[in-house]
This record gives C-alpha cells, structure tokens and sequence, in this order.
C-alpha cells in the first residue's frame, strides 16, 4: 500500500555500531584534512545525534593529523568543522 506523500512515514535511520563509528572517523579525516587545508572549513549535514557525534570524533582525529586545534559546530542540522582560533590563550597549548 502506498500513502500519499504528505502521509508516507518518515525513514527510519539504524544507529551506527562501534565499529561502524570507528571506521567512519578514519576513513573521513583525511577527506576533512584535506577540505581545512585546502578551504579552511568543512560542512556537512548531520541531523542525528550519532553523526554529530561521529564527526566530532573526526575534528579530533583531524586535530592530531595535522597537530592544530580543530573545532566542530553543530546546530541540529549540520556540522562545520574548522580550525581553532589560536589568538585565544589556553586554546594552543602556549600561553
């Protein structure tokens, strides 16, 4: 049976397992260290608490790749990863 389009239940989305998660972190960070070298930023949408979560785990992995301060911004939607600002005292680890 099919339902009109306003009605059509909404996807339903499987967590992903520990080693998926795992997985994903190391197969995104060069892909994310590439884009902030390259443009200074990476978006990408991230509308479930375990894909901000997975790409959080990401920022950290790019943050030891390419040993700066990375930072990720996410507002229920998407995630921004980008580099730190390093003006900040603390944040660099020199004060």
């Amino acid at each position: 049976m099919t339902h009109p389009p306003s009605t059509q239940p909404a996807p339903r989305r499987t967590p992903l397992s520990a080693e998926e998660k795992a997985r994903s972190e190391v197969n995104f960070a060069p892909l994310v260290a590439e884009t902030l070298v390259a443009k200074g930023r990476f978006r990408v949408t991230a509308e479930t608490p375990d894909m901000v979560e997975m790409f959080q785990g990401v920022a950290r992995k790019v943050g030891d790749l390419l040993q700066r301060p990375v930072v990720s911004y996410a507002n229920g939607r998407d995630i921004v990863i980008t580099f730190a600002q390093t003006d900040t005292p603390g944040l660099t680890g020199r004060e």
